[in-house]
């Protein structure tokens, strides 16, 4: 956990520093420690220095990275639920649900309004969620939908669907299908103090509940009988766990768009290191994620010639990885 929190804050540091303005980490320490202090601890290049930390740099990079683990947690959940590791908000839909709800809201011209794209994206994910597991139930066999292969199938057809939609609403929109198309691809570009704030808030509930429900997620990975008999219900705890999944997920995609394949690649990774233990895997997922999405942010604006949207960058990197999870699974 200790070097977890040592690589994000270097991570952060270094990320503060790189840029068009190159800032130094020893000047961004004064700074910061000025600002926490009250003490006056600048250069000559102060003022330009603060407006480039605070204004632009500080909320990008403090968004991005409580996105990345806010990702890294709803993955987390959706695989300790469906004991898959395929299974993430990506391949579930949930993610393409969630664009499609805001998508409608940017359409419809509300992205003024402070509530409506998070309002809209989360319906639409919550939406999508009942929908899956609506199409992977089966009455003759209640069990048989909460099984992670019914349920992913389910949350491809339904992605397509969504996918249609979205392409629908984009050639019906008019000027809003830039914004549309752009933020579909995800970035941080432009996020603010509120944007942080608010995934947080959410990225907060989100973890108290993963938490609470660690232990139950690890007497799930002993099979539906044995966790029921040790007093864990399956039921709540499936639905519970998975519209938690939904909401990290939702709030993600409304602030930066579609990012795929952190959820994916973040915990599966993080178990070889900590072990099924979901206790542990959570939080350290939590906080790889974080630095893995501020690395590739980074990349992105200030390593690149141009930069490229985050979202294309971890599908070329996770597209990849999750042929090479997949191959792996198939024949267990």
């Amino acid at each position: 956990m200790v070097l977890f929190s040592l690589f994000l804050i270097l991570m952060t540091l270094v990320s503060l520093s790189m840029g068009y303005i190159r800032i130094p980490i020893v000047d961004i320490i004064s700074i910061l420690y000025g600002k926490l202090t009250g003490h006056q601890i600048m250069g000559n290049a102060s003022e330009t220095y603060l407006a480039v930390l605070f204004d632009v740099r500080l909320p990008r990079i403090l968004t991005c990275t409580a996105v990345g683990a806010a990702l890294a947690v709803s993955g987390s959940l959706f695989q300790g639920i469906l004991l898959n590791p395929l299974a993430d908000p990506y391949t579930l839909g949930v993610s393409a649900g969630a664009a499609f709800g805001a998508s409608i809201a940017i359409l419809l011209n509300l992205s003024a309004a402070f509530v409506s794209v998070p309002a809209f994206a989360f319906t639409g994910a919550c939406v999508t969620l009942f929908v899956v597991i609506f199409l992977s139930y089966s009455s003759k066999n209640p069990m048989a939908g909460l099984s992670s292969n019914n349920l992913i199938l389910s949350g491809i057809i339904v992605a397509a669907i969504l996918s249609a939609g979205i392409s629908f609403l984009k050639f019906i929109a008019n000027e809003q299908v830039s914004v549309i198309i752009f933020w579909l691809m995800g970035s941080f570009a432009s996020k603010t103090w509120f944007d942080f704030v608010v995934v947080v808030i959410f990225l907060l509930i989100g973890l108290f509940v993963s938490i609470f429900f660690a232990r139950d997620l690890n007497l799930v990975a002993l099979g539906a009988k044995s966790a029921t008999s040790l007093g864990v219900d399956l039921k709540k705890t499936t639905l519970i766990l998975l519209i938690t999944g939904s909401m990290l997920a939702a709030i993600c995609v409304s602030v930066s768009g579609i990012i795929g394949f952190v959820g994916l690649l973040v915990p599966h990774t993080v178990r070889f290191i900590t072990g099924p233990d979901n206790r542990k895997l959570i939080p350290l997922s939590m906080l790889a994620g974080a630095f893995l999405l501020l690395l590739a942010d980074t990349i992105t604006r200030a390593v690149l010639p141009h930069e490229i949207p985050i979202g294309v960058l971890t599908a070329l990197t996770g597209g990849p990885v999750f042929c090479w999870i997949f191959k792996k699974n198939r024949f267990k």
